[in-house]
């Protein structure tokens, strides 16, 4: 059975300024979303599901599916607030989404194979999607998973501050910790992040989750349990979000689960800002000019 392809795409783009999950960056006018599923295809993946929000959901079906049609498998599914278990309410006031876990609860219905999930808006290159089918077809325990971990150089903006889940690893490679942090930026040559009054100096090689990984079906239902968790704590709260990354991160703590951080040789990269547009566009041709990619286009 051919592993799911599992798409956030619902984020609202506040820091790039638009809707970037369409925004035409390769040479023939694909998205990074493009890039995303041809390379899985490539890889081996039988089916993609979209986290959207229905408000943009039929713009959103007309730009991918003519291009999908016959190729993959499609399925739509959408976030929003209200969307949460029975017994909780949106505290008033909160507009900002519930965060990568809340998203990915979306889908928990539609997905009936092991899957990986990935952000719209970042390439992650093909061997990434080729090793993620490799670790789904070796492994066969129900709570082990995986993550693309990319080193943290590789993956910052010049033009302002990222959000990361910061990794620890063991000495096999499999992932002890991983700390969601919101703002991380150069200054000078150094990386640091911040929080609240805080400020700490990180190394550039440590391992960083781009939010490429890879679980089997019953992660969903851990989820679930997680989330409301998360309501109960910090569900009155306007800001606060519930990150998938922090699931699997409880689930490693307590044993329940282990997390093998699969190191890659692909590039990423990635457009926060819209100031990150011409760098993305100038990478994506140059893997086109190298035959990497077809220079007609990649649905011709």
């Amino acid at each position: 059975m051919k592993p799911t392809l599992l798409i956030l795409a619902a984020g609202m783009g506040s820091r790039y300024g638009g809707l970037k999950q369409m925004d035409e960056l390769g040479p023939s006018g694909e998205s990074i979303i493009d890039y995303s599923i041809y390379d899985a295809i490539q890889a081996g993946f039988g089916k993609v599901v979209f986290v959207i929000r229905e408000d943009f959901a039929e713009a959103f079906k007309e730009r991918f599916e003519p291009r999908l049609k016959g190729r993959i498998e499609t399925t739509y599914v959408y976030q929003s607030l209200d969307k949460i278990p029975a017994g909780f309410t949106v505290p008033e006031g909160r507009e900002k989404p519930w965060g990568t876990g809340h998203a990915m609860i979306m889908a928990k219905d539609v997905i009936d194979t092991p899957f990986a999930v990935i952000n719209a808006d970042d390439f992650y290159g093909r061997d990434a999607y080729a090793k993620a089918v490799e670790f789904l077809k070796a492994s066969r325990e129900e709570n082990a998973y995986a993550m693309i971990g990319y080193a943290l150089k590789n993956t910052l903006s010049e033009h302002g501050t990222v959000s990361r889940g910061v990794c620890g690893v063991d000495a096999n490679n499999f992932l002890t910790h991983v700390v969601e942090r919101t703002k991380i930026g150069y200054e000078g040559e150094k990386i640091f992040f911040y929080e609240d009054d805080k400020k700490e100096e990180l190394s550039g090689e440590v391992p960083v989750s781009m939010n490429f990984w890879i679980f089997k079906q019953g992660f969903l239902a851990h989820l679930e349990e997680g989330f409301k968790d998360f309501l109960k704590a910090k569900g009155s709260e306007l800001k606060s979000e519930f990150y998938f990354n922090a699931q699997a991160d409880n689930m490693v703590k307590s044993g329940k689960a282990t997390v093998k951080v699969i190191n890659t040789s692909s590039r990423w990269f990635g457009v926060t800002y819209r100031e990150d547009r011409p760098m993305v566009q100038e990478s994506l041709l140059k893997l086109h000019e190298s035959g990497l990619y077809p220079k007609q286009g990649l649905w011709v």
